[in-house]
């Protein structure tokens, strides 16, 4: 289970503190606020509706990065088929669920550790995907 309000790094163990993510992008954005670790630097915001909720799991620069590139390889596949965008994200998603071997409610980019968002993307990358 996802900690969508953590004291502790998943990354380094080290203190985790809910600031004004200010302290990231040098001015407030989106809700605000985000949670980061005193020690490594990781980071994550939280949602705009519910300020104190995570978006998901802390993550480093090279998480991030990782993130975008799944993000954008995932997005194109549902935001370009017009009419019925919602269905076919949602299908997608569970089917990508299946090829990690993962609950559905789990398959979230934001929740995902490093090892799985290498292996979304190798997924995503294949045409594996493509089949739904």
């Amino acid at each position: 289970m996802i900690d969508l309000y953590p004291t502790t790094c998943n990354l380094c163990n080290g203190k985790v503190i809910y600031i004004s993510n200010a302290k990231i992008y040098g001015r407030q954005y989106g809700s605000g606020y985000c949670y980061y670790c005193t020690e490594c630097g990781a980071y994550v915001g939280t949602h705009k509706p519910w300020p104190q909720k995570a978006m998901g799991i802390l993550a480093d620069a090279d998480m991030r990065n990782m993130k975008v590139k799944c993000h954008t390889l995932f997005d194109s596949m549902w935001k370009a088929s017009g009419a019925g965008r919602t269905k076919r994200r949602k299908r997608l998603y569970v089917h990508l669920a299946e090829l990690m071997s993962i609950p559905v409610c789990d398959c979230h980019f934001g929740y995902f550790t490093m090892e799985q968002l290498k292996q979304a993307y190798e997924i995503l990358n294949s045409g594996k995907m493509e089949e739904q």
